[in-house]
């Protein structure tokens, strides 16, 4: 039986590699989910195999609600409300790893020190990671402020929080079964609390890639302490591939993971205003569609507010028509538009934009000298030419698509507020950009009806 048990592991580690490997790629992304959810089922089967094993009831009602939960809410689901979903989960596996340590500590025992390093440090990072990612899903999902929370002396707060917590796990190796793995549990969980609570929404993909990072980590590491070797692997490999993803995101925005993490970055900046040449001027549906029917090439810039109004679908409607006239329209794609890798494309895709018109920002940009006309939609910090030019501004450096070089510009924006990063975005204040103010998807769909007109 522990051959077939070990064997079944490994294959459950081949699959979700290839998963993983089949989830890079927008065409086979689909596929990828499906073997890594098929090595899951089976992890989840041979487990009942394991000898010694009691409560299979218990274990069978679980896993039955559980899985009617989850089912039900990727049902529901929208595309918007993604990455606060895949927070949560992230939130449930961190919580998981935690469980396993505060049981393997409490009940089991672990008798080998190294082992007993291992479980305790899994469960410190799991716990960390359940808490942050719950702040994490609670910013998104509008429940609490989105801008970062700040409060004097923070970091230093924050500092102390997470060396008790330490210093108490410290004191669990020598006596595991204390009545101090309370106070353990209870100044991680705090931790993870504080940590997140400065850190802005538009920086929450950055931050949930890594608490992804974290989870697969501590999940390895009470691997250790169940030998097990699949979630050794399994937690091994997601820890890498989340670790990874944080890097890159955070080179595509040109900010450290130290800056995202402790930098309050988003707070309002309120003396920039001024600073401000020219006046934002704005135009109506018509004259914009004007203009887009007679240019020769449009590129699309889809922000986040796209993806709030729910408008791909009417961009889509735009995209076509403008096409039928004999536009080119391609779309460009900033590294962290939406709120997570990847969120942007899916949702383009899921309207039935292909995927050959959609271009990153290295392959985008030389071309916007060469635009008609940039449509930007709901994006606003990733096509602020401030990072590029105002060495003062928060957000310089960081890449960004040359809207501001095009022949023309119209925005589609809510009203006149500032960006995530609390800026004021210099493109709008220009000469050859025009704002249309207004819901993107009702805009949209503005430009859609005036263009059937013409």
């Amino acid at each position: 039986m522990p051959i077939l048990i070990q064997s079944v592991y490994f294959l459950t580690v081949v699959l979700v590699i290839l998963g993983l490997k089949k989830m890079s790629s927008p065409t086979t992304a689909r596929s990828g989910i499906v073997w890594a959810g098929v090595a899951m089922l089976l992890a989840v089967a041979v487990t009942f195999l394991h000898p010694g094993l009691e409560n299979h009831l218990l274990m069978v009602i679980a896993i039955a609600l559980g899985g009617l939960v989850a089912f039900v809410a990727a049902k529901k689901v929208t595309m918007t409300a993604m990455p606060q979903m895949i927070a949560l989960y992230n939130g449930m596996g961190g919580g998981a790893a935690a469980a396993i340590a505060a049981v393997e500590l409490t009940q089991n025992g672990v008798s080998e020190l190294s082992l007993r390093i291992l479980t305790i440090a899994g469960g410190l990072i799991g716990t960390v990671a359940f808490t942050g990612s719950l702040i994490a899903f609670t910013k998104l999902q509008g429940l609490m402020r989105e801008r970062p929370i700040t409060f004097f002396g923070q970091q230093v707060f924050n500092f102390l929080v997470l060396i008790g917590s330490v210093l108490v796990g410290a004191y669990l190796l020598k006596d595991p079964s204390s009545g101090f793995i309370l106070l353990f549990f209870v100044g991680a969980l705090l931790f993870g609390i504080f940590m997140t609570l400065p850190i802005g929404g538009g920086d929450m993909p950055v931050v949930i890639s890594l608490y992804n990072a974290l989870t697969g980590l501590a999940v390895g590491l009470e691997g250790f302490a169940l030998k097990n070797d699949a979630m050794i692997i399994a937690g091994t490999v997601v820890g890498a591939a989340g670790t990874l993803l944080t890097q890159l995101m955070a080179k595509a925005m040109n900010r450290s993971i130290s800056n995202i993490l402790f930098g309050a970055f988003g707070q309002e900046q309120k003396d920039d205003c001024s600073e401000m040449k020219g006046s934002l001027k704005a135009i109506d549906p018509d004259d914009a569609a004007v203009l887009l029917a007679y240019a020769e090439k449009v590129i699309v810039v889809p922000g986040y507010g796209m993806a709030v109004a729910q408008a791909q679908h009417k961009v889509k409607e735009l995209s076509d028509l403008l096409q039928q006239r004999g536009v080119t329209v391609k779309f460009a794609i900033h590294p962290v538009a939406g709120r997570m890798p990847g969120h942007m494309n899916v949702l383009l895709a899921e309207a039935g934009i292909a995927y050959e018109q959609l271009f990153d920002i290295e392959e985008i940009n030389p071309e916007f000298a060469t635009t008609d006309v940039s449509l930007v939609i709901g994006a606003n910090d990733v096509v602020n030419p401030a990072a590029r030019s105002n060495t003062a501004s928060p957000i310089y450096g960081m890449p960004i698509l040359d809207v501001d070089r095009s022949k023309n510009a119209i925005v589609i924006k809510r009203g006149k507020g500032k960006g995530f990063a609390g800026v004021e975005n210099e493109l709008f204040y220009t000469d050859n950009t025009r704002m249309l103010y207004g819901d993107a998807q009702n805009m949209v769909n503005h430009l859609v009806q005036a263009l059937k007109k013409l």
